[in-house]
């Protein structure tokens, strides 16, 4: 009984990792993802993009005359990430369609980065189903127009392909780091204090992220795994300025 105690103990370090830590050094910029890009006076639902599921951007310029500038949009679905100039500046979803906007007066380009979280695919709710923002989009009472949609091939993009450098990111984008384990075991990846977003391992997707959400780690499947070194690469919608991932043997909640 003692002799098979103190193999245990033995075996312990190889295959527990306790919150091991990965420095994220490198980020990839959006524009290497866009797809279909579309012109329109107004807001345009995915519906009418022909996009199922996924990510799209809508760009405006527009012109603040006022401090705490009250941006609003009459719908949204399912979760919008605003950036003006780049600089996020909180979220909007569909119970939640008015936000504050903390600038000066000035000529800014404001940027809504929008997430199709899923479709009803039954139900009376079934024949309102349009995802991404739609209606009016109004600063201060008026109406924004002229709008530049864009969609982002996030989940179908090869991470692998992405051309990584070493620079700070302004707005949305990928963030990709490395870690070594000794041979392939049952890991969680930890995005705690990250937003909202995706995440690769080795090139192959493990799945999606929310802040608010309990649960704080992404299970990465044994298969994916190698000896020595590992890549991850990381989506992030809100640019919470993170630069730590961390490795877990068990999975964290908040």
């Amino acid at each position: 009984m003692r002799r098979y105690f103190y193999i245990m103990l033995w075996l312990i370090p190889v295959f527990c990792i306790n919150a091991q830590e990965i420095q994220v050094t490198k980020t990839a910029c959006l524009d290497q993802i866009y797809g279909l890009e579309v012109e329109s006076e107004s807001l345009l639902p995915m519906n009418d993009l022909n996009i199922d599921l996924g990510y799209v951007l809508y760009q405006a310029d527009v012109e603040i005359q006022s401090e705490d500038a009250l941006l609003e949009v009459e719908n949204v679905r399912d979760f919008a990430a605003v950036y003006v100039n780049g600089e996020f500046q909180g979220v909007l979803r569909d119970d939640q369609k008015k936000l504050t906007l903390a600038i000066q007066p000035g000529n800014y380009a404001i940027q809504l980065y929008v997430e199709n979280i899923g479709r009803i695919t039954y139900g009376p709710e079934v024949l309102d189903n349009s995802k991404g923002l739609f209606g009016n989009c109004f600063l201060d009472g008026q109406t924004i127009q002229n709008w530049k949609i864009t969609e982002l091939k996030i989940r179908d993009c090869e991470v692998e392909s992405l051309s990584f450098a070493k620079k700070s990111l302004h707005g949305p984008g990928f963030y990709n780091g490395c870690f070594e384990i000794e041979s392939p075991h049952v890991i969680y990846l930890d995005i705690s204090g990250w937003g909202m977003g995706e995440a690769w391992v080795n090139g192959y997707y493990i799945g999606s992220y929310w802040e608010a959400e309990k649960q704080r780690t992404i299970q990465i499947p044994v298969s994916v795994l190698k000896k020595g070194n590992n890549e991850v690469v990381i989506f992030d919608l809100k640019n919470n300025e993170q630069k730590i991932l961390r490795l877990s043997n068990k999975p964290v909640f908040d």
